[in-house]
């Protein structure tokens, strides 16, 4: 197991999960405090490797009870947006592509791309990704690509 101030340092002490700041020096028993998730990344379809990344301790317990959300911006302006979580771990079973949100103009769908790459470069920083914006119907696809 390695030690809390690595994983912490080489995750810039943000939770992984909700993508907000971790107090390195908050206790570990507070909801806000550090934690260790050893999280089971899917790396092919033969087996999983387990990485370990710095969750505050709500958020790492929470995932133990439901399934992790990792929440688009409420500044973004997307429909249907798909969890994110999911499709990150579709995406690095199979690879491919996705459908990811619709958004109502190329500006929206741009930010929303934009966004979530940013987004992802710290969720799943082993993983390389791109995004792709196509008009269709009067309204802009998102898809995202592994």
């Amino acid at each position: 197991m390695s030690d809390l101030n690595e994983i912490g340092a080489k995750d810039s002490w943000r939770c992984w999960l909700c993508d907000a700041a971790v107090d390195p020096d908050a206790s570990t028993n507070s909801d806000l405090g550090p934690s260790i998730d050893n999280y089971a990344a899917a790396k092919a379809k033969k087996g999983s490797t387990t990485v370990e990344r710095l969750a505050h301790r709500a958020c790492n317990t929470m995932k133990g009870k439901i399934a992790p959300v990792v929440p688009w911006s409420t500044e973004l302006f997307v429909v249907d947006p798909a969890p994110i979580f999911e499709s990150v771990e579709r995406l690095s079973r199979k690879g491919g592509r996705e459908i990811v949100a619709r958004c109502p103009s190329q500006a929206d769908a741009d930010q929303a791309a934009e966004w979530l790459i940013d987004r992802l470069s710290r969720f799943a920083p082993e993983m390389r990704f791109e995004t792709q914006v196509t008009p269709g119907g009067g309204q802009f696809m998102l898809a995202l690509r592994s």
